[in-house]
């Protein structure tokens, strides 16, 4: 590593994720774009006003949506730490509406599928997200997704291996594939 990536590198590992992994991986042969993308993401991770549940049922979604299967690996455990019952992880995991959703659940829920599927949200998903939670944190809210978007494309295009002995929950398109 270069002097300047060995001080990003270092700076990163001393924060709350106490190592490199993912699309950091890549990030990091521009130091300055690592450094900026690791404040963001703990940003979003650890300074907003949304709670670790609501955070992950966002990124689950996205991961998801984005067929990211290191996103989904590295999430899926946060969720579970977060508290999100196996049958809401296993319902994003199919694309179908996860049962017993409370209402800030399914708020956040319905707020990112439809960001996913259709690059905005109806007016009526906006409102809701907003009544139950506020404009800083509706903003917040699509920061989130729209980074955790940016993470599932880097880690696809530049293929960021699962950990060892780790099978991905679902399969990813190869790149031969995606050309036609």
């Amino acid at each position: 590593m270069s002097p300047e990536q060995c001080v990003v590198h270092d700076r990163i590992v001393s924060g709350p994720r106490g190592r490199i992994q993912g699309p950091l991986r890549a990030a990091l042969h521009n130091p300055e774009l690592a450094d900026k993308w690791q404040a963001l993401g703990a940003l979003l991770r650890y300074g907003t006003t949304l709670p670790p549940r609501l955070s992950e049922i966002a990124i689950l979604v996205t991961g998801r949506a984005c067929n990211s299967p290191f996103e989904w690996y590295a999430h899926r455990a946060e969720a579970e730490k977060a508290g999100i019952e196996q049958p809401v992880i296993e319902a994003i995991l199919t694309g179908s509406e996860p049962p017993g959703l409370s209402a800030d659940d399914a708020a956040v829920y319905r707020y990112a599928v439809e960001l996913n599927r259709h690059n905005s949200v109806s007016d009526a998903t906006y409102a809701v997200a907003l009544a139950r939670f506020g404009a800083r944190t509706v903003v917040e809210l699509t920061a989130l997704i729209g980074y955790y978007t940016m993470v599932a494309m880097t880690l696809n295009c530049h293929e960021i291996p699962l950990p060892e002995g780790v099978a991905p929950a679902f399969a990813l398109p190869q790149h031969a594939e995606l050309a036609s």
